[in-house]
């Protein structure tokens, strides 16, 4: 940080004008039972709101459906159309796709809501900014595709076909088991949990730093500069649809992965 921003932050800070944020953001104070383990704050009235507006959209959806759709119908079928074959079937073809179609789709609609809910007016936060849903969700692929290389080849089946892929020298098992072990251990859980988490949380820290310092500019600095108020106000606008990108893009790589892995137990050799 530059000598000349370094005074107008510290000055900012302690005049209390300028929120600077931090991690404390991800953590909000409790609504209810606090310093309890039912503790209810912010962060869980967002996601219990995205999960009820999640559901209306489809419900609504479900119980107005036409042969001939209408443009929210058309919406909602452009959302599940793009998951089925744009995700799922691409990675693991029609029919052994059909069995994991629901579970993928539950997981992108779900993402893509409780990420939305960071650029939502009002709400600010996404569900997804705390580490709980994302290791929730990877959990749910940790035991899919456990379960998938289980039924598919037997306990040791699928042990064997993972950590002793063919075709490579017999010494190199001895460094490659071990990785492969991890790897569907903790690797592939922590890779998703990691991935999106920390997107959220950088994508909430820009847009709170954007906009809280175009509060501090337009209202409360020296009118010299106000006018830098227009900047951080355009930066905070366009990070805005950059999240919007983002919370899509994340939902789509979580989905994806989902599916390669559900699809890595399930193949002869990978």
């Amino acid at each position: 940080m530059s000598t000349s921003v370094t005074p107008l932050l510290l000055a900012a800070e302690g005049e209390g004008g300028f929120h600077v944020p931090s991690i404390s953001e991800f953590f909000p104070a409790a609504i209810l039972f606090g310093g309890t383990p039912f503790e209810f704050n912010r962060l869980h009235l967002i996601r219990i709101l995205a999960t009820i507006a999640l559901l209306t959209i489809f419900v609504l959806a479900a119980r107005r459906a036409k042969v001939v759709p209408g443009r929210f119908q058309a919406a909602i079928e452009l959302v599940l159309g793009f998951v089925r074959k744009n995700i799922v079937e691409e990675v693991m073809g029609v029919e052994r796709g059909r069995r994991y179609l629901p579970m993928i789709t539950t997981i992108f609609v779900t993402i893509l809501a409780f990420n939305l809910t960071g650029v939502i007016p009002g709400l600010n936060l996404a569900g997804t900014s705390v580490a709980g849903v994302a290791i929730l969700l990877a959990l749910w692929v940790f035991v899919a595709y456990w379960a998938a290389g289980i039924r598919k080849h037997g306990f040791f089946g699928y042990l064997r076909n993972t950590m002793f892929p063919p075709g490579i020298p017999a010494p190199i098992y001895v460094i490659l088991a071990p990785i492969e072990l991890l790897q569907i251990l903790i690797i592939r859980p922590a890779s998703l949990v990691i991935r999106l988490t920390a997107n959220m949380v950088a994508g909430h820290i820009m847009l709170v730093l954007c906009f809280a310092a175009t509060h501090f500019l337009l209202l409360e600095a020296g009118p010299e500069l106000k006018v830098l108020s227009a900047l951080t106000l355009a930066g905070g606008l366009a990070i805005t649809l950059f999240e919007v990108f983002v919370a899509g893009l994340q939902a789509y790589i979580f989905a994806i992965l989902a599916s390669a892995y559900i699809n890595m137990s399930l193949e002869e050799e990978h």
